[in-house]
C-alpha cells in the first residue's frame, strides 16, 4: 500500500509539474509571436500593400494577445480596428516603396459605416496616382462596394457576385414563447420603438417597416450613387440590374461593367507582377496590412505636448465597468473625466459605436460629457451605429458628425421583463409561494405577471426616462424639446435622414472627427491619445486565459453565427429599463 501512493504522489506531482511547464511554454510562445509582430520591418521599392478584411473590425485595435491568438488552431490572428486600416492607407499613400493595393476580398466583418470610411481612405489613396486592384471568389454587396473604388475589379470566373439590394430579417418569439409558457412585461414609449416587437407580435408593425425602408432606402441609394461614381453606371442601371438578378451568370457582371474582367488567382499575380515591374511572379513584394503597421511612418510628426484624445465606446452601453467590446458606465466616464481634467488634452473626440443599452449607465455617462463640453471642444464621431443610448451619450457634444451609412436616432425608451408563471406551474410542475412584509415586495418576480400598479408606475418610470431623453438631446442641438420628440419615438435613421432632420452636423469619419477637433482647439501640432487605456499585454493575457480559449473555440465553431451566441448570451443584460436600438443590423 505504502508503494502504491508513493507512485500515485509521484504521478501526481508529474503530472502538476508537466502541466506547469507546458503553460510556461505556452506563455512563452505567445510572447515570441507577439513580439515579433511588434518589431519594425523594412519595406523594399516596388512593394504592393496586401489589403485583406476578414478578421472583425473594431473601431480601434486591441493589445491583447490573447485576444488575437486562435488556440484550436495554435496561430495568431491579425486583427486590426478601424484606427490602424485607416493610418495604414494613408502612410501607404505617402510611402515610396509602396507601388499600390491589392484588395483581396470575400467578407468583410464589419458594418457598413466601417466600410465607407475605409472606402473613403482609399479614394483618397488613389490621389497619389498608385493602383488599387481588387480580386475575389466571392463579391459580397458590402465587399463589392468597397471593391468598386479600384482601378481595375476581377472575379473568379467560377465565382459570383451578388448584387440584389438591401433586406432585414426580424425573428420574432411571441408564439414560442407562448408554447414556452413565458409571458413578457412590455413598458415602452413611442411608435417606433420596436425593440419588443418579436416578443408581442409575428410580424412587422407598419410603423417599424416603414422606419426599416426609410433608413434602408437611404443606405442602398447612397451606395448605389457610389457606385455610380466610380463605375459610370446609372443608378437606374443599377437598380435595374438588382431587380433582374441580371448578374445569374459572371459573364454578364463584365457585360453590365460591374467588374472589369474574370481572372484566377494566378492571373492576378501576374499582373501584380507587371504592375510592380517584375519579371518573376516570385519576385514580386508584397506586405500584408498587419505587418505594415510596424513600418515607421516617415511622416510621424516630433513628441508634441498638446493632444487630443480619442476616446472609443464600442458595444452594449451597461452599468459597471465592462471592457473592450462593452461600454461600462464606469470604465468610459472615468476615461472621460481623466481627459476633462488633463491640462494637456485640448479638445476630445469621443467615437461611439453602440445600439444602446442601459439608460441609467448612459445617464451616467451623458453626465461626464456635459462636464467635458464646458471645458474643452467636445467632437462625437459616429461608427456603425450610434443609436438610443448611442445617441444619448453624445447629444452634448459641440459637434456630431457619422457616415452617411450611419445608423442613429432610436431615440425612445422601453421596459422588457419576463414572467414564467404558466412555464413553472403547467409545464415544469414547480410553484412559488413568497412571504413577504409588503404587498410589492416581490415586484420583477419571475413566478408572477405585473399587478395593474406596477404596471403603472414602470409605464410612468419610461415616460420619465424618454422626457429626460428628448429633453437633453434639445439642449445639446439646440433644438426645442417638442421637434426632438418629432423625430424621436423610437425611431431610427440612416446618416443622410440625420443629417437633415438635425441630429448630426454633418458627414464623416474618424479622421474627419480629430481634425475638427484640432481646428476647434486652435491647434496646428498635436498628438493622438487613446481612452480608456488598454492594459498591458501581458496584464491581460493572465486575467483572460481561461476565457479566450473558451471563446476562441467556440468563434473557430460557430464562425458566423457566432454573433447570435452573443446575442443570446447578452439577453440577461436587456430586461429592465433601456434606450435600445430594436434589431441587430447586418447589411449583404
Amino acid at each position: 500500500m505504502k508503494s502504491f501512493f508513493k507512485y500515485l504522489l509521484a504521478t501526481m506531482l508529474g503530472i502538476i509539474l508537466s502541466s506547469i511547464f507546458l503553460f510556461i511554454i505556452l506563455i512563452a510562445g505567445i510572447s515570441a509571436m507577439v513580439s515579433s509582430q511588434d518589431q519594425a520591418i523594412n519595406i523594399k521599392p516596388n512593394t504592393v500593400l496586401h489589403v485583406e478584411l476578414s478578421q472583425p473590425i473594431m473601431d480601434r485595435s486591441n493589445n491583447n494577445p490573447m485576444a488575437n491568438f486562435d488556440f484550436a488552431s495554435f496561430k495568431p490572428i491579425h486583427q486590426l480596428g478601424l484606427n490602424a486600416i485607416l493610418k495604414n492607407i494613408k502612410k501607404a499613400k505617402y510611402d515610396s516603396n509602396i507601388d499600390g493595393i491589392y484588395l483581396d476580398l470575400t467578407y468583410i466583418s464589419a458594418g457598413i459605416a466601417t466600410i465607407e470610411e475605409i472606402r473613403n481612405a482609399l479614394i483618397d489613396f488613389k490621389e497619389s496616382g498608385k493602383f488599387i486592384i481588387s480580386y475575389s471568389d466571392t463579391y459580397t454587396q458590402p465587399t463589392y462596394y468597397l471593391a468598386s473604388v479600384a482601378d481595375k475589379i476581377y472575379l473568379n470566373p467560377e465565382g459570383l457576385l451578388i448584387f440584389v439590394g438591401l433586406r432585414s430579417e426580424i425573428m420574432f418569439y411571441k408564439e414560442a414563447l407562448e408554447k414556452l409558457g413565458v409571458e413578457p412585461q412590455i413598458i415602452r414609449h413611442g411608435d417606433y420603438k420596436s425593440y419588443v416587437e418579436p416578443y408581442m407580435r409575428t410580424d412587422m408593425s407598419e410603423a417599424n417597416r416603414r422606419q426599416i425602408l426609410g433608413y434602408m432606402g437611404s443606405i442602398w441609394n447612397y451606395m448605389l450613387e457610389g457606385i455610380s461614381k466610380e463605375r459610370e453606371i446609372s443608378v437606374e442601371k443599377l437598380n435595374e440590374i438588382a431587380d433582374n438578378l441580371d448578374l445569374k451568370k459572371v459573364d454578364l457582371a463584365v457585360t453590365n461593367g460591374l467588374i472589369d474582367g474574370l481572372k484566377y488567382k494566378d492571373e492576378i499575380i501576374s499582373e501584380l507582377a507587371e504592375l510592380t515591374y517584375k519579371t518573376d511572379d516570385k519576385d514580386i513584394e508584397h506586405v500584408s496590412l498587419a505587418k505594415y503597421t510596424s513600418v515607421p511612418d516617415k511622416r510621424r510628426k516630433s513628441f508634441e505636448k498638446n493632444k487630443i484624445a480619442v476616446i472609443y465606446a464600442s458595444g452594449i452601453i451597461m452599468m459597471g465597468e465592462g471592457g473592450e467590446g462593452t461600454i461600462g458606465s464606469g470604465r468610459i466616464s472615468r476615461a472621460i473625466r481623466a481627459a476633462r481634467k488633463d491640462s494637456s488634452i485640448k479638445a476630445i473626440v469621443l467615437r461611439v459605436n453602440s445600439g444602446g443599452g442601459g439608460a441609467l449607465a448612459s445617464e451616467v455617462i451623458w453626465r461626464e460629457v456635459n462636464l467635458a463640453k464646458d471645458v474643452k471642444p467636445v467632437i462625437a464621431s459616429m461608427g456603425d451605429v450610434a443609436a438610443s443610448g448611442g445617441y444619448y451619450i453624445v447629444a452634448p457634444a459641440h459637434k456630431i458628425i457619422a457616415s452617411p451609412n450611419t445608423i442613429t436616432g432610436s431615440i425612445g425608451v422601453f421596459g422588457l421583463f419576463f414572467t414564467g408563471k404558466k412555464l413553472l406551474n403547467e409545464k415544469l410542475g414547480i410553484h412559488v409561494d413568497v412571504a413577504k412584509t409588503n404587498d410589492f415586495a416581490d415586484i420583477g418576480s419571475f413566478a408572477r405577471p405585473f399587478k395593474a400598479k406596477e404596471k403603472e408606475v414602470f409605464q410612468y418610470l419610461v415616460e420619465d426616462v424618454y422626457d429626460n431623453f428628448i429633453t437633453k438631446v434639445g439642449a445639446g442641438r439646440n433644438m426645442a424639446k417638442e421637434d426632438i420628440d418629432k423625430i424621436g419615438q423610437g425611431r431610427v435613421w440612416s446618416g443622410v435622414n440625420a443629417l437633415e432632420n438635425g441630429l448630426i452636423d454633418g458627414f464623416g469619419g474618424l479622421e474627419e472627427a480629430i481634425e475638427l477637433a484640432a481646428e476647434a482647439a486652435n491647434l496646428e501640432k498635436y498628438r493622438i491619445v487613446d481612452y480608456p487605456q488598454l492594459k498591458e499585454p501581458f496584464q491581460q493575457l493572465l486575467e483572460n486565459l481561461q476565457g479566450n480559449v473558451r471563446t476562441s473555440i467556440i468563434k473557430r465553431e460557430l464562425g458566423e453565427e457566432y454573433k447570435y451566441y452573443e446575442t443570446i448570451k447578452n439577453l440577461k443584460n436587456h430586461q429592465g429599463i433601456q434606450a435600445r436600438i430594436p434589431f441587430e443590423i447586418d447589411l449583404y
